[in-house]
């Protein structure tokens, strides 16, 4: 027997074991030092200090630097703020279901959208209705979060709000109760034209893939020959709710996502519990930058396992997963504790969150990305989100209907106002999927935008001039200054002619805004559907199956 060959591996592992036991030791002696340190700081400060300390101000203050230099997701909830994160994970909260806004031009808050059929909307508030009181609380001076705040509470309680509408002139005034209000995870779902159903799931709460079940299943019913999933600026939630969605479309028994991080017992594979709705009809699945979390656990599980096709954009690339840990005195941490991992084996997270030097972010470059393969062989990478097998690219936002859209200054409130005026003077409209400003109405908005004085930043203004500082700067400028001033009086600002070039993007966000105050959300959803271009591409992959197979089983 080779002594030598038995007595190396041993003594390799004992300075392994060693090694392992001083940085143990070195990490725990850190973490006391620093914490007697911390302590001792403050019991300085508060003995000594010019004036009184505000201890959960100031301790706070440290908390949060701390958790700052981890990452975006690993946040400290003391007990005043636990409603905050009770509505994160469930999507409820209490208070009368209406979006409100505050309008620059008027200084007041107003009423942007009532949900349907909560208190608001019972009540017949309409958008651009100017929050005057709340109980005795005068409104008229306080942001949006304030009112806000004021107009929740607790569900079953009331309270008396006034208001003043502004196409008529009147104060109203009203009682309403809050309730429990949960925003829909399905605002909309049905069948569109040959037969493509269409789901657009906003987010992934507590019951969203019961929502995604039924719905299913009622268009499946009807002859659907294809779903599209919307998933575009999805942000995310529940990962199991996002793992019932996979099962409804690949076998019982399938790993969908694994969880891995420090602690193995918090390690947790999720798979398939029950028998699907359907393994072979057409699914494609639209994605978004803005696409996160358990979005990208959903579009990443179906296209390493070849069950859909995902298309779109490539997605925000949020591979971390968060656990609650509760604190003393009833508060509550809601730490990044896992990585987790899809189908093919990868992660794809996109930002590495450097710990060790002050807390700096990193995008993890294409370059560095690992290559991994799904259940039939395609190639698909880590490190990034999740990239579409069709790229689609979604329309922009000009300038103009960026400013127009906004809210910051006066002169963007004209938007709302002629939104206000239309609602008032039409009692009712076309179908959400008919609807459409006449040519006629969109002339009578441009003269109003006209009208009000609006002014915008055009980009090629802006551009421009830094060419232009630039030639100064390196002495090109006085030999091209013709040349200068003949373009800028090519680029100079015409509102008319702006209005008139970006008519058709105008008008779309004008109607989705009309609709939603006849329609809702669901109304906005199936009326943006016409013209969207990444939908028209995705109903033409369902409904020429030789191309959407092509994708899936080259």
């Amino acid at each position: 027997m080779n002594i030598r060959r038995i007595l190396m591996p041993l003594i390799a592992m004992m300075a392994t074991t060693i090694t392992s036991a001083q940085t143990d030791g070195d990490h725990n002696f850190e973490v006391k030092k620093n914490l007697d340190i911390f302590n001792s700081i403050y019991k300085h400060l508060d003995l000594v200090y010019v004036d009184t300390l505000d201890a959960q101000e100031v301790i706070g203050t440290g908390i949060k630097a701390m958790l700052r230099s981890l990452d975006p997701y690993t946040e400290y909830y003391p007990e005043e703020n636990m409603k905050d994160l009770k509505e994160i994970y469930t999507g409820k909260f209490a208070g009368i279901g209406a979006l409100i806004r505050y309008n620059t031009q008027i200084k007041r808050v107003v009423i942007d959208e009532p949900y349907e059929g909560m208190p608001a909307d019972k009540a017949g508030l309409k958008k651009g209705d100017i929050i005057l009181s709340i109980d005795d609380s005068t409104m008229t001076d306080k942001n949006v979060n304030y009112v806000s705040s004021h107009l929740r509470g607790d569900p079953g309680s009331s309270f008396i709000l006034k208001i003043l509408r502004p196409t008529t002139g009147k104060k109203m005034q009203m009682k309403l109760t809050r309730k429990t209000i949960q925003t829909p995870s399905v605002p909309y779902y049905g069948l569109q034209k040959d037969g493509v159903g269409y789901i657009n799931l906003r987010q992934f709460t507590e019951g969203c893939a019961k929502e995604v079940r039924n719905a299913f299943i009622e268009m499946k019913d009807k002859g659907m020959r294809g779903l599209v999933l919307d998933l575009r600026n999805n942000g995310g939630g529940s990962e199991s709710e996002a793992v019932q969605i996979v099962n409804m479309f690949v076998p019982k028994g399938q790993l969908i996502v694994s969880n891995k991080g420090k602690l193995k017992r918090s390690n947790i594979d999720y798979f398939t519990k029950v028998e699907p709705l359907d393994t072979v009809m057409p699914v494609v699945v639209l994605v978004s930058d803005m696409t996160a979390s358990a979005s990208e656990i959903t579009s990443g599980a179906l296209q390493d396992l070849d069950r859909a096709v995902v298309l779109g954009t490539r997605t925000y690339g949020k591979g971390l997963v968060q656990t609650s840990v509760d604190l003393p005195y009833n508060g509550s941490l809601k730490l990044t504790s896992n990585k987790y991992y899809i189908p093919s084996g990868r992660c794809i997270q996109a930002i590495n969150y450097k710990h060790s030097r002050g807390g700096y972010t990193e995008h993890i470059p294409d370059s560095l990305t690992r290559l991994f393969h799904t259940a039939h062989g395609r190639e698909v990478r880590d490190g990034g989100g999740i990239t579409p097998d069709v790229v689609v690219e979604s329309d922009s936002l000009s300038n103009i209907a960026y400013y127009l859209a906004s809210t910051g200054t006066d002169s963007t409130e004209v938007l709302l106002n002629y939104e206000v005026d239309y609602i008032a003077a039409h009692p009712t409209i076309a179908p959400p999927a008919d609807f459409e400003l006449s040519d006629a109405d969109y002339e009578n908005f441009k003269q109003r935008v006209i009208a009000s004085g609006f002014s915008y930043d055009p980009e090629t203004d802006k551009y421009l001039k830094q060419l232009i500082k630039l030639a100064q700067f390196e002495g090109y400028y006085e030999d091209a200054k013709d040349d200068f001033d003949r373009l800028e009086k090519k680029l100079t600002h015409n509102l008319s002619h702006d209005l008139d070039y970006h008519k058709e993007q105008l008008k779309k966000i004008i109607e989705a805004d009309i609709v939603a105050a006849y329609y809702y959300q669901r109304g906005t959803i199936e009326n943006g559907l016409r013209g969207d271009k990444q939908m028209e591409a995705a109903a033409k992959l369902i409904t020429h199956p030789d191309d959407y197979w092509k994708i899936l089983r080259p």
